[in-house]
């Protein structure tokens, strides 16, 4: 009998390396068809709505760039874990810590000029979602405690956090009972670009990204990066820090989180409220594994799942759920990781016909 096995590839070809993300989003794509033409709707039409409310307009392109800021730097500082084979799962909770430090220091310091008080509170952000980030980090570091349980258990205990403050001291007597903090003075707004909502935050993700591709590929720390995320008991045998490098990492990678929650606060809602992120830090995993980790590929596919997000939007107007946007970024990550065993493995016959 013909018998079939995996065999782990030698070296992964650069082919693979495209043909599975794309092949991943065809597929993603075609299983939505299939979903909404079982569901009684019309799947061209549907497509061709998400289309037009992502890119239909410069109105539509703006808003696109505006949400595919936030995912571009959840998804530029969890590339950087996951090339460590650190599972990062908290960005979400990072991004909420990063939003209510930059909130605490916009709501106490408000008058405070622009020049000093915007680069404070992106400081203030990095520094909590750092935190954020550091503390599963210096548990996996130490005692060896899975971090995907902690990052992703630390995302709720942020969230219940920020919303006691919005529900409590901070929630503004002027909202009529919604849960919002004050709003912000002006010299703690990210300044815009153009007439558009879009703001310089996307000067500051484009600046990120070349900062890592820059420290990831072109310095020692990068390779020891690299090397620690292959083998650990290799780079302790070569004299690699692993320890301290887990903590760093970690702390980066919380940290750029923290900042995005920062730039969506201050370039956005103008104050801290309820839901500030839509699943961003979920939605960001996606990203950095469509992307396969390289920062200037996280940019496109960032705009991409904008795109996707903005579209889905609006079918609301339609009458159709937005959940139908979210099983398609399920669909994306589920063929994806599928699309992962033929990237590192190939099929092998073996056995004999008639056996």
């Amino acid at each position: 009998m013909i018998q079939y096995k995996f065999i782990k590839r030698e070296t992964e070809s650069l082919a693979s390396h495209f043909i599975v993300p794309v092949l991943s989003i065809v597929l993603a794509l075609l299983f939505g068809w299939i979903f909404l033409w079982l569901y009684g709707i019309n799947p061209a039409e549907t497509y061709l709505r998400m289309w037009q409310g992502a890119f239909g307009s410069s109105y539509a392109i703006s808003e696109t760039l505006v949400k595919a800021i936030p995912l571009m730097l959840l998804g530029l500082g969890l590339s950087m874990a996951f090339r460590m084979k650190l599972w990062n799962i908290g960005a979400e909770g990072q991004l909420y810590m990063g939003a209510f430090a930059a909130s605490g220091i916009a709501l106490f310091y408000g008058d405070l000029p622009s020049l000093v008080l915007l680069p404070v509170m992106g400081l203030a952000a990095f520094v909590a979602g750092g935190i954020w980030g550091l503390v599963p980090g210096a548990m996996r570091a130490y005692w060896d405690v899975n971090e995907t349980i902690t990052t992703l258990m630390l995302n709720y205990v942020a969230i219940s956090f920020v919303e006691s403050f919005i529900f409590g001291p901070w929630k503004d007597p002027a909202s009529m009972g919604f849960p919002l903090s004050p709003r912000f003075s002006p010299q703690a707004y990210l300044p815009s670009i153009g007439d558009s909502r879009v703001h310089i935050g996307l000067l500051v993700a484009l600046l990120v990204a070349v900062l890592l591709y820059f420290l990831l590929n072109y310095t020692k720390w990068g390779y020891e990066i690299k090397v620690i995320g292959e083998s650990h008991a290799s780079a302790r045998y070569t004299g690699i820090n692993v320890t301290r490098n887990i903590l760093l990492v970690m702390l980066i990678s919380g940290g750029i989180a923290g900042l995005a929650g920062m730039i969506e606060v201050s370039g956005i809602t103008h104050r801290l409220q309820q839901g500030i992120s839509p699943g961003y830090g979920f939605t960001a995993i996606i990203v950095a594994w469509l992307a396969r980790l390289n920062p200037f590929a996280i940019i496109m596919v960032a705009f991409l799942f904008g795109a996707l997000l903005v579209g889905g939007f609006g079918l609301q107007i339609f009458g159709l759920p937005f959940s139908t946007v979210q099983m398609l970024e399920g669909a994306v990550l589920f063929f994806l990781l599928g699309g992962e065993i033929f990237t590192k493995y190939h099929l092998q016959r073996s056995g004999k016909e008639g056996q």
